[in-house]
């Protein structure tokens, strides 16, 4: 043991003072301290594993918390103290034994709860920190730290409406309402992206939408036809899109497949990807990457890249800020596009959308723009036309739980010389 000790304090004094003036000092600051913590009692060697691992020395708290196993072995207090210091250095699979061990053995030891389930939002398994921050709950259902933990890990687990119900149930027991209304706009990003997070009680939804574009002077109606099939998981969905359009007395169809994945912490992913024909009015293929983040209040950035060929290819680099406060999400997006004849524009669109009926399915919007290449786009939201200006509005209603409808116009100041008026509907059905 007393060995032990003089390891302990050596490799506690190398790392605070560096290797250089620990050796000159070792022996003597060994002796000294071997003195010191051999005669301290369990609950000052406790104390004293703490406070090595709050300041930092954690591989000696651990040793010295192993010291005390050795003693007491499968004593509660100090696997969960050595728990939560294996998690302050990611070594998740120690903590895990640790903190396991512990609930097993005290099972209404509410901290042990408490301290998995922060191991497990640590190294990013919310599914797990919840059913952890759940027995924490059971044990402390009048603590409103139990229903913000556990709000946090629905929060980051995809499902947004448990979440939106622990913070509520936060706020009912006494937690402050700035903090849980910081948790609840956090959530809005999810709570208004159906594509992105499955709705509540659906694995699928469709989507049939048909569009037209008048010029003026005339040269044509522009026409466009989706059909979409959408399979929602817990976390994320993938859609298989078929495509149609008329223009320029030519028909054409393509198919896309796009998808919504989740990465991190409030952030996840577009990815589409759509093949046409090789020379028609529909791009011969394009895909595209758009990442979201959420951070702060209700804020949102985001950061994209697509790709279209045609008969030369044309890169579109765009970046966004959004807000989502109350019932309103705002946005603002900057377009960079860099094409194949050595073109460079840059162009600026904003929108504005309420949430009229307070959930996530039913809003107004109106959107407008501007640049060399600001898009007025087709019902499938891909870039028709380069436009010096635009203005569009869009109206959505779910008139019944499994159907809803989309409306949509707009108008643009195309760059050949051309106004253009835009409309558009959409039907929606989920299952």
């Amino acid at each position: 043991m007393t060995q032990f000790l003089v390891s302990l304090v050596q490799a506690a004094t190398l790392a605070a003072v560096g290797a250089p003036t620990a050796a000159l000092a070792a022996d003597a600051a060994a002796v000294q301290a071997v003195e010191t913590v051999a005669s301290e009692s369990y609950e000052q060697q406790m104390a004293r594993a703490r406070e090595l691992a709050t300041s930092g020395r954690r591989d000696a708290a651990v040793a010295l918390y192993t010291s005390l196993l050795e003693r007491s072995p499968g004593n509660s207090d100090v696997l969960l103290g050595r728990g939560r210091t294996y998690a302050w250095m990611k070594q998740w699979p120690q903590a895990e034994a640790d903190l396991l061990a512990v609930t097993t053995r005290s099972p209404t030891y509410a901290d042990a709860w408490s301290a998995l389930g922060d191991m497990y939002m640590w190294s990013d398994r919310p599914a797990q920190a919840v059913e952890a921050y759940g027995q924490w709950q059971a044990l402390s259902p009048t603590n409103a730290e139990t229903y913000i933990a556990r709000g946090r890990a629905y929060r980051d687990a995809g499902d947004y409406a448990a979440a939106n119900a622990q913070f509520d149930a936060a706020a009912e027991h006494g937690a402050d309402t700035r903090v849980v209304n910081d948790y609840k706009a956090s959530l809005m990003q999810g709570l208004r992206k159906p594509d992105a997070v499955v709705p509540e009680g659906y694995r699928w939804s469709a989507r049939l939408g048909a569009g037209t574009i008048d010029f003026s002077p005339d040269r044509g109606d522009w026409n466009d036809y989706i059909l979409s099939i959408r399979r929602h998981f817990d976390r994320g969905s993938v859609a298989l899109e078929l495509l149609h359009a008329d223009r320029f007395d030519t028909t054409d169809n393509a198919w896309a497949i796009d998808a919504y994945v989740p990465l991190w912490t409030r952030a996840y992913a577009n990815l589409r990807y759509q093949d046409g024909p090789s020379d028609g009015v529909l791009a011969d293929q394009a895909w595209r990457v758009e990442v979201f983040q959420g951070v702060g209040n209700g804020w949102e950035l985001s950061g994209s890249y697509d790709h279209l060929e045609f008969d030369g290819s044309t890169d579109f680099y765009g970046i966004g800020i959004g807000k989502y406060t109350g019932d309103f999400y705002l946005r603002y997006r900057a377009l960079y596009v860099a094409g194949g004849s050595g073109d460079h524009d840059l162009s600026h669109r904003g929108l504005v959308r309420y949430y009229y009926a307070g959930n996530a399915d039913d809003y107004v919007e109106i959107n407008g723009g501007t640049g060399s290449n600001d898009p007025l786009t087709d019902v499938s939201g891909r870039v028709q036309s380069d436009s010096h200006s635009s203005i569009g509005l869009a109206f959505v209603k779910f008139f019944a739980p499994h159907w809803g409808m989309k409306l949509d116009a707009g108008y643009g100041d195309n760059i050949d010389g051309f106004d253009e008026t835009a409309y558009g509907a959409s039907l929606y059905a989920r299952w």
